[in-house]
């Protein structure tokens, strides 16, 4: 008999959009997130939060919520009304994973601090290493101990919230991954970017990294395809098609 959360399909909570020039060309973020939950046997229907809050979380097998152009740190009506609905997932066990911006809304809702990182920008394929508390991790112990992955954001989790156990770090971001009770992840880097996303991002963001001191077709050229991040999200999906 097929278990119920199974019979239901992951949300993907839409928190912001690509630039109009990378979606005309690679498609959205919640298509590139849907790609790789349908790679893990999952069905997904996206819903833009910034349109209002979407059903109850225990009518989905599971919850990805996106990255967003928007920072958590302005307290944006439409992000702040989605903080109870994440708090009720987490509480009723629904699996949740926050990349980027998912991530620091989740942190921000369970107590978490989010805020500025003092050194900046971070941009670019970067080194995340697993901490040992990831080892049997149900979601990130797979990955190798280090494993490349795509990140670009300039805000971050500060603070974790109590209880949470720190999973994955970068020379830049002491907490790229978290793991709250036994079924929500937040993951600041972007298992569902392709380097050529990246790369477009970068061409867009020359004036932006060179008032920081940065060089962004350096940047570009040091990129590389992420299979080992690109992973988390099949893995996630069979996660949350799993029964409780």
């Amino acid at each position: 008999m097929t278990s119920p959360r199974t019979a239901r399909p992951l949300l993907i909570l839409k928190t912001g959009a690509t630039h109009a020039h990378i979606r005309e060309r690679l498609g959205d973020f919640d298509d590139w997130i849907a790609s790789g939950l349908s790679a893990g046997g999952a069905p997904a229907m996206a819903h833009d939060a910034r349109t209002g809050v979407p059903p109850a979380p225990d009518t989905f097998s599971g919850v990805v919520i996106t990255g967003s152009h928007a920072m958590v740190s302005d307290r944006e009506p439409w992000s702040e009304a989605l903080v109870p609905w994440l708090q009720t997932a987490v509480a009723l066990g629904v699996p949740t994973l926050g990349i980027c911006y998912g991530h620091q809304l989740l942190a921000h809702a369970l107590g978490g601090t989010v805020a500025h990182h003092p050194d900046g920008v971070e941009i670019g394929t970067v080194t995340v290493t697993r901490t040992p508390q990831a080892v049997h991790d149900p979601l990130l112990g797979a990955l190798p101990t280090r494993f490349a992955a795509q990140a670009v954001h300039w805000q971050s989790v500060r603070a974790l919230p109590a209880g949470a156990t720190l999973l994955a770090s970068s020379a830049h971001e002491n907490h790229h991954a978290f793991r709250i009770g036994e079924r929500a992840w937040g993951v600041q880097f972007h298992p569902e970017f392709s380097d050529a996303a990246l790369r477009l991002y970068l061409e867009g963001l020359q004036p932006t990294l060179a008032r920081e001191g940065l060089d962004a077709a350096a940047i570009a050229d040091a990129l590389k395809p992420t299979p080992e991040a690109a992973s988390v999200l099949p893995r996630f999906a069979q996660l949350a098609l799993q029964p409780a």
